[in-house]
């Protein structure tokens, strides 16, 4: 199945990425011409025609400033996005040394098809998650959650990594950054707008509105409208992410690892297990599962584990095992510090689990009891 570095998805990723940036500019000048037509609004008492005129007027004035702003922007988030998503889940780079087995696997898989080795990490989490950043080669990064590594045994995690290597190769990573770029962008002046509307930013002149007659009033309504247009606009960016992009993914990993076993047992471990609390859903859409819901299967940003298993079997002749319970497993092992134990710990796993006794670890205990699939700590998540 040899879907890995698809030349046409690759191109079209790049037309994409660069799409994306156009409609970054494209906002921030709805956004600066929504935003002049309301102080223009404000502060001339003139018909709609010439409060819209004097507002372009103001835009045609204010272009340079805002494509600079804009332009600096996008430079901070591609030399400083890495290090912000760090500080938000955790994540630390790992040497070969602290972890031998992880290192090992990705090292391998990138040797046995001349990839370069993207920085590899590891942030202290229950949760069974993983996700790629970076926008070149010297950025990219693979990022795991401690929970993923005790839950999955070599096979799986090897099956993970492949996944996100793909999306590294793919190109994928390159345009979940950019379109969380347009995101933020656009999301912080319009909440910043509507906090200032509604807590008092605007309070003072709404009678004074009322006495210019329908102009002012009009003109403001419209750029309300232009407001909330770029604000879905850049939320829908993010949604019109290919969907698609997870099942060539999948594939990818399949074609890397010649296992598509490994990929689906791993999807249905990671299944219900995999959010991140500290996590904003820009981070959440750029991992290998995402099971924060919007309004039904056609908005969100993943595939269901259900629809991503049957194209595995499908297309690349993989068994499903059905719903899978997690091992117990003593974390401290897995990540070099002491970890709660996880809503899959209540009770012992399987001994013929994934670890069974291996002598990765040594901890197994054999008189351990088949653990039940939990529903999570967290629920099913819903966006706010």
């Amino acid at each position: 199945m040899a879907a890995y570095g698809l030349y046409s998805h690759i191109q079209s990723n790049r037309r994409r990425s660069i799409a994306l940036l156009i409609g970054l500019f494209f906002l921030v000048y709805l956004m600066v011409y929504a935003g002049a037509l309301i102080a223009e609004a404000l502060s001339v008492d003139a018909d709609l025609n010439t409060l819209m005129q004097r507002a372009l007027r103001d835009l045609i004035s204010a272009a340079p400033l805002a494509t600079i702003g804009t332009a600096l922007w996008i430079v901070i988030a591609y030399f400083f996005h890495q290090k912000m998503i760090d500080a938000l889940t955790g994540g630390r780079e790992i040497t070969r040394a602290e972890q031998p087995r992880l290192y090992n696997i990705l090292e391998n898989l990138c040797i046995s098809r001349g990839i370069t080795m993207p920085k590899l990490k590891v942030m202290d989490s229950d949760a069974l998650n993983a996700f790629a950043t970076g926008m070149n080669q010297k950025q990219y990064s693979i990022t795991i959650t401690s929970g993923l590594l005790a839950g999955l045994d070599d096979a799986e995690v090897e099956a993970v990594l492949g996944h996100e290597l793909t999306h590294i190769r793919n190109g994928d990573v390159r345009m979940m950054v950019i379109a969380v770029i347009i995101a933020g962008a656009i999301s912080f002046f319009a909440e910043l707008f509507f906090r200032l509307w509604f807590y008092g930013g605007f309070r003072g002149s709404r009678s004074s509105d009322d006495r210019r007659g329908g102009g002012a009033g009009l003109a403001i309504l419209i750029a309300v409208v232009f407001i909330v247009v770029a604000y879905l606009l850049s939320f829908v960016i993010r949604l019109a992410l290919s969907r698609s992009r997870e099942y060539l993914a999948d594939a990818g990993s399949v074609e890397l690892t010649k296992n598509p076993d490994a990929m689906i047992s791993a999807l249905r471990k990671i299944e219900g297990h995999g959010e991140l609390p500290r996590a904003t859903s820009a981070v959440m859409e750029m991992c290998i599962d995402n099971p924060r819901v919007g309004l039904g299967e056609l908005f969100d940003t993943h595939p269901s584990v259900d629809n991503r298993v049957a194209a595995l079997i499908k297309f690349a002749g993989g068994h499903d095992p059905g719903p899978l319970a997690l091992p117990a497993q003593d974390k401290q092992i897995v990540t070099g510090h002491p970890v709660s134990a996880g809503p899959w710990d209540t009770s012992a796993s399987s001994s013929d689990g994934p670890w069974g006794a291996s002598a990765d670890n040594g901890t197994n205990d054999a008189s351990a009891a088949e653990t039940s699939t939990p529903s999570g700590p967290w629920g099913p998540h819903q966006n706010r």
